[in-house]
């Protein structure tokens, strides 16, 4: 029996204001009150409370039968407790259902696992670890990098953490004629590896609305076929949570389309199972070898850090602010060190992006920017007056 292991990404980061010197301090000097605030709200009431609520009926209605794992960023629960506790608490509810596996992966949904100090990245898995365990009563025994941001190294690292499975995206030139519905381990580690069906994944994520598309309009029963006629061990279906009701509205019957799955897969003779029970369950089939220098991802059509790091610009953010980190550390000061973390958050570089076509879109997607540009502009403007702060502390510290 085939088993469906789905998997959602929750996250929205805490965007930068246009910044200009002021008389603001601290963590909104930075950061955009009013814009999170209203993102979060829209976000809320389009996506999270509907899809909370219709999977908790789902789970309920399957007494048990339907599973699924998310991953919820320490940024995104931070804006629940702020702005909508009433999500936190049906996140709370999937925690308590034992039907729902949450996954660890770094707090601030950061760049950190690109660095070759190791030392921020471990730092923010145990923390999200922490936030896991308090607020949702459960300890992850899983990690999805951010963005399923994969190589070797990052393996061995969440493998020496005592994780019991790493995902990660099932590249076409990465497996050759290999299948990714299978549980493979990483090489160097041998840490168990579930890579990403993207053909059937993004059916759901991109492709269900798109009427250009040949096999529009798709529905629960035809996808379930498709997840049928699969001859693999697993088919791991990732996908952003914000397909439902934000890029996929309403309108387009994507809550009746998610409604009626669960029954269609189960009738089809396939079972839903958590990343956890795929790997106690399954054996793995072989290695998967990924370098430093071939480091792979879930964005865009090449599937690698360019979303990030593919332009002088990104390169030259992430540097400055990398760089930056032991000096802030430095100073002691949580709240510098609060927002040094939080401008790691990979979002602000994917603004940056200068790709163009559909990838062009995805980046524009909830950006407060006209251009990658002016992400860049605004990036490196709050990054130098943030390290003026950041040295004027220390001077303060050294005169003491």
């Amino acid at each position: 029996m085939t088993s469906v292991c789905p998997y959602f990404q929750i996250h929205q980061p805490y965007r930068l204001r246009w910044f200009w010197p002021d008389d603001t301090s601290g963590f909104y000097r930075y950061f955009d009150y009013t814009a999170n605030k209203e993102i979060f709200e829209k976000v809320a009431d389009k996506c999270y409370r509907p899809t909370n609520n219709l999977l908790l009926e789902l789970i309920d209605e399957y007494n048990g039968d339907f599973k699924f794992s998310v991953s919820v960023t320490g940024t995104l629960l931070n804006q629940c407790e702020h702005w909508g506790d009433d999500v936190l608490d049906t996140f709370k509810q999937m925690a308590d259902s034992g039907c729902v596996e949450f996954l660890d992966e770094t707090n601030y949904h950061s760049l950190a696992g690109l660095f070759e100090d190791r030392s921020e990245f471990i730092e923010e898995i145990k923390e999200h670890h922490n936030v896991i365990k308090d607020l949702l009563g459960v300890k992850p025994k899983v990690f999805r990098n951010t963005e399923l941001i994969y190589n070797n190294n990052i393996a061995k690292t969440v493998s020496d953490l005592g994780y019991n499975a790493i995902l990660a995206e099932g590249v076409d030139n990465l497996l050759g004629w290999r299948s990714p519905d299978y549980v493979y381990r990483a090489e160097g580690s041998g840490l168990p590896l579930l890579l990403r069906n993207y053909p059937l994944s993004d059916d759901i994520g991109y492709r269900f609305s798109a009427r250009w598309w040949g096999e529009y309009p798709l529905t629960a029963d035809k996808w379930a076929s498709w997840a049928s006629d699969v001859e693999g061990d697993i088919l791991n279906i990732f996908m952003d949570y914000e397909t439902f009701g934000e890029h996929q509205w309403e309108e387009t019957g994507i809550f009746d389309f998610i409604r009626a799955l669960p029954g269609e897969v189960l009738d089809q003779g396939l079972a839903f199972n958590t990343p956890s029970e795929v790997v106690d369950m399954y054996s793995p089939v072989g290695n998967i070898d990924v370098g430093d220098f071939s480091t792979i991802s879930w964005a865009d059509m090449e599937r690698d850090t360019s979303a990030w790091v593919g332009n002088d610009m990104q390169r030259r953010c992430l540097e400055e602010i990398k760089h930056l980190g032991p000096y802030v550390k430095k100073t002691e000061d949580d709240e510098l060190i609060q927002i040094w973390k939080h401008m790691l958050t990979s979002d602000h570089f994917h603004y940056m992006c200068t790709k163009w076509m559909g990838d062009g879109d995805v980046h524009a997607y909830f950006s407060v920017y006209s251009s990658p540009f002016d992400a860049a502009i605004n990036y490196m403007a709050v990054v130098m007056d943030f390290k003026a702060e950041v040295f004027k502390r220390l001077n303060g510290l050294s005169g003491e």
